[in-house]
């Protein structure tokens, strides 16, 4: 059982590759990478989809850290937005936690299969945003913090793929929208591992509540440590090819997951 243990390294190396290369959030490859995993960790198949998007969430955090960091040395994340949207994203990624542990696995798989067939469509299209004509106030920030936590906790990603389309919308300019997306999605990561881990049984083996500590640890790491190798492969191989083949990726694992 212990070879269980490399696999999750491998993951993270495979997700952080894939993020710093195509820019996507990792939890488009972690959870069902973790789907197919867990079962040899002693995971039953009940709670496997609950557990695989909680411990997806709980990896945003090394990773977000990491990134809104390097962000904030370039000065490109813009702090007042991520003060009024963070509450938001916290509260709606608790929120969001606690929908998930209400919903059967396989009304959350299917949660997890329409978001996939989302970003597929998204990176195929690769549809622009125009921007608004003014800034939002703070209410609407965070209400519109609120809505993408509560999403990205039930399928267990950072909220990039909705938090930098609605920057873009606002007026940020596409690195500056990347970037304090990054600080949003740590919020989120918070908000939602906190949720997960109140929200069932406490600690025991190597799960807390939901969240499988090694997994989380193993596959966070790589991917910090691969993000960087993924955004110097972007000079030398075609990204849109690369999206192209990514996202018939996604039809498929959408597809599965709503047909299985």
């Amino acid at each position: 059982m212990e070879f269980v243990f490399l696999l999750y390294p491998l993951v993270g190396l495979l997700s952080g590759v894939l993020a710093g290369l195509l820019g996507i959030g990792g939890g488009l490859i972690i959870v069902p990478a973790l789907l197919l995993i867990l079962p040899l960790h002693g995971v039953s198949a009940a709670s496997s989809m609950h557990v695989a998007v909680a411990t997806s969430l709980a990896t945003v955090i090394m990773t977000a850290l990491v990134a809104s960091y390097a962000q904030h040395r370039r000065g490109a994340v813009q702090w007042r937005i991520v003060s009024r949207m963070g509450l938001g994203l916290a509260l709606g990624a608790g929120s969001g936690a606690l929908v998930a542990d209400a919903l059967p696995a396989e009304i959350l798989r299917a949660c997890f299969g329409v978001f996939a067939l989302f970003a597929a469509v998204h990176m195929i299209l690769h549809s622009r945003v125009t921007a608004a004509a003014r800034p939002l106030a703070w209410p609407a920030l965070l209400g519109a913090g609120a809505l993408i936590g509560h999403l990205s906790a039930i399928v267990g990603i950072g909220g990039g793929t909705m938090t930098v389309p609605f920057l873009r919308w606002r007026g940020l300019t596409l690195t500056r929208a990347v970037a304090t997306s990054s600080a949003c999605g740590l919020a989120i990561a918070l908000g939602g591992s906190l949720g997960f881990v109140l929200l069932h049984e406490g600690m025991r083996g190597y799960m807390a509540g939901y969240i499988h500590w090694p997994a989380a640890l193993g596959i966070g790491l790589s991917s910090v440590l691969a993000a960087p190798l993924g955004v110097r492969l972007t000079h030398s191989i075609s990204t849109v090819v690369l999206s192209r083949i990514f996202s018939i990726f996604l039809v498929i694992v959408g597809l599965y997951l709503l047909l299985d």
